[in-house]
């Protein structure tokens, strides 16, 4: 009796001192998420437990960094060596991050499960230095049309633009029918995505390319349509809040946001909305539309278990994860199967449009790509001067040729001054 109880005791304790050690032996990965919280905290501990459920070894860690602290708290993290395994970076910083070496490229770790998600998505994870792969998509948005179909009809229009070049035709017919600008293109920062957008490159072996005949040609047509009163005068200056109210105010016939920024002109200008029709931006020469922006997670430089971090990253990005957080936050997914749930296809027939441009974008956003140039010598000062020449050569203020090389030469000079 005495023998079986003594046996009993070893093996409990035998039992609770293995289990005690596979706890031990749990990797622990701290991920940060990207001013989520407080709004959807419920949402990501929600997820946290379910993967801390789902196996026994890793333990995840949630800890949200608000937007201005993020990269600093990043660069000081890998600095110091005490880094997480999981940062939530959008497209432009992963480029500078990846470039300056403070994130590993996970190419082999997602080899297995990258066709999960949508190709552009994919695209927009891999660095285009070395064509490695540095993020798992997470979230993203994008770009849809939308338009006043009173003032279509008024001029004459019958159909939705199919193409870059219909648009601002259509933008051109509307001024000269009605008097209202047809449309308002987002020229107020990062103009080098038009050019990505048309599918022509910005940079190429460290050069900057934006002056060809290709990229001249296209610039004139913004010219002609500026010069047309297609897009309004203010256009340079105009942002997000400047383009909904020109839009709410019948002094604009067409805009492209996302499909949360009509919810505003419901609010403000009701008739307005309930007259809005809804389509997919034009896809031009980049086989992408406009306006799209990517969310991902990538793994520090420094974190050593980059296994467990990749199985953290892989678990968050999955279409039932996605699906969740973007039901929660009216953002998308970036998954193909994710996508195509009903949450996202329910709109496609209503007259609604806030619901048909929900429906719209998740189709269109499968092509979808982040379209910004990051990584280079001075971005701030190089965008800011090719900003400024591409609105002298829209307002004639300079031929367009003439600023395009200008700018062209002033990036080539830092490229130059960035080898030596």
């Amino acid at each position: 009796m005495k023998l079986k109880f003594i046996l009993a005791v070893s093996a409990a304790v035998f039992s609770a001192t293995t289990m005690s050690a596979l706890a031990a032996e749990k990797v622990k990965v701290e991920y940060w998420s990207n001013s989520l919280s407080p709004k959807y905290d419920a949402t990501m501990k929600e997820l946290t437990t379910k993967f801390n459920a789902s196996q026994s070894e890793v333990e995840a860690v949630w800890v949200d960094v608000g937007w201005d602290a993020f990269q600093q708290k990043v660069i000081t993290a890998v600095a110091s060596g005490n880094v997480p395994g999981l940062v939530n970076l959008p497209k432009p910083w992963m480029d500078q991050f990846a470039q300056s070496k403070m994130i590993q490229p996970i190419t082999k770790q997602v080899a297995g499960f990258k066709n999960v998600y949508t190709a552009g998505a994919m695209q927009d994870a891999t660095y285009v230095g070395d064509k490695q792969i540095y993020g798992m998509p997470w979230y993203q948005v994008t770009g849809v049309l939308f338009y006043n179909k009173d003032l279509f009809a008024k001029a004459g229009i019958k159909e939705e633009p199919k193409t870059f070049g219909d648009l601002l035709k259509v933008a051109t017919q509307i001024k000269a029918k009605t008097g209202v600008s047809g449309f308002a293109p987002k020229l107020d920062e990062d103009t080098s995505g038009w050019f990505l957008y048309e599918g022509l490159d910005v940079v190429k072996d460290n050069k900057a390319v934006f002056n060809s005949p290709a990229h001249v040609k296209y610039i004139e047509q913004f010219k002609t349509a500026y010069a047309a009163g297609a897009f309004p005068k203010d256009v340079f200056k105009m942002q997000f809040e400047e383009r909904i109210a020109a839009y709410g105010a019948q002094k604009l016939a067409m805009f492209t946001d996302g499909a949360h920024a009509i919810k505003r002109t419901k609010t403000d200008a009701p008739k307005v909305y309930e007259g809005t029709g809804v389509a997919g931006f034009p896809i031009a020469g980049g086989k992408t539309p406009l306006g799209g922006f990517l969310f991902m997670w990538s793994v520090p430089t420094g974190f050593k278990n980059v296994d467990a971090a990749v199985k953290l990253g892989k678990f968050l990005t999955n279409d039932d994860a996605q699906l969740a957080f973007a039901k929660a936050s009216s953002t998308f997914p970036s998954t193909n199967k994710s996508l195509d749930d009903a949450f996202f296809q329910a709109g496609a027939k209503s007259a609604d449009p806030v619901e048909k441009g929900t429906a719209v974008a998740a189709t269109h956003i499968k092509a979808s790509r982040t379209l910004t140039v990051t990584g280079l010598p001075d971005d701030v000062a190089m965008n800011k001067k090719l900003n400024e020449a591409i609105q002298e050569a829209i307002t004639g203020r300079k031929p367009v040729k003439a600023a395009l090389d200008d700018a062209a030469k002033f990036w080539n000079e830092k490229f130059t001054a960035a080898k030596k």
